[in-house]
């Protein structure tokens, strides 16, 4: 075998790797996610099997530059959900929190896919001056039960804050309203559209700087076939990608938008 034989073998064995990586790419993602989390995801009213928002839209976007198809498909309420991709059955959760408890069986795709700002609200007669979390100490507030903070903020929530829980985020910008209580902690844009729909966006005030502002991560179970290097990075250079393009804020816009309207005709939206 001469010198230029070797070089050639040599150079097939370097790129055996790379072809193994690509003959094992990951082609389709099933994916859930939380049921009630617009307008970053939520159940399809027209197709109950399935989850819409932005969320959906962006990692669509992803995945389709990346010839990855997707499904985004209803499994249930959110702890359903978790335990569908952690178990395997189901590939990756479009909107995980970052928990200790999760990097068990999850890799987390970073940074994250949006941020969902939490807001303190008010309404705009209160006297209430919010500049920072130790401004609420000694009032009365209230979020919903869905809501999704962050693990320290929710720490110091729990020990500092007097926060009553209600079923639904409706009911607790209602509570506001009637003065029951002084504060209502709750998302920028779900807060907004809330508001909006019930007709009191202007008799509430959303405080500009947010009180936390948790991620929605991507997160891949660590039994999904489709776990692997190069799709974790892939995706990774997608999410750091996305906060630059303005395509975010966009898929915010239209699906805040496309929530509206389902709200305005509750009687098409599936039960939850």
């Amino acid at each position: 075998m001469d010198v230029r034989q070797v070089g050639r073998l040599l150079l097939g064995l370097a790129f055996l790797p790379l072809l193994s990586e690509a003959a094992g790419k990951c082609e389709r993602l099933i994916v859930t996610g939380s049921p009630d989390a617009p307008p970053y995801l939520w159940r399809d009213p027209a197709d109950p099997a399935h989850l819409i928002g932005a969320s959906a839209d962006l990692l669509r976007q992803a995945a389709e530059e990346l010839g990855i198809k997707v499904d985004v498909l209803y499994a249930g309420k959110r702890s359903q959900a978790q335990d569908e991709v952690r178990t395997g059955r189901m590939d990756m959760l479009l909107d995980a929190p970052l928990t200790l408890a999760g990097l068990a069986s999850l890799d987390y795709i970073h940074p994250p896919l949006v941020r969902n700002d939490y807001l303190v609200w008010t309404r705009k007669d209160s006297t209430l001056s919010y500049e920072t979390p130790a401004d609420l100490h000694g009032h009365v507030g209230a979020l919903s039960e869905k809501a999704r903070l962050t693990e320290p903020f929710d720490a110091f929530a729990q020990h500092q804050l007097t926060l009553k829980p209600q079923p639904s985020l409706t009911q607790a910008l209602q509570k506001l309203l009637l003065g029951q209580v002084e504060y209502v902690l709750a998302g920028r844009y779900a807060g907004m559209a809330t508001a909006q729909t019930l007709g009191i966006a202007d008799d509430l005030r959303a405080h500009p700087q947010p009180i936390d502002q948790p991620g929605l991560f991507l997160a891949i179970s660590h039994d999904s076939a489709c776990n692997e290097p190069w799709l974790r990075g892939q995706l990774a250079k997608k999410m750091t990608e996305l906060p630059a393009s303005g395509l975010a804020e966009a898929a915010l816009q239209r699906n805040l938008e496309r929530w509206k309207t389902q709200l305005q005709q509750p009687l098409s939206a599936p039960k939850q």
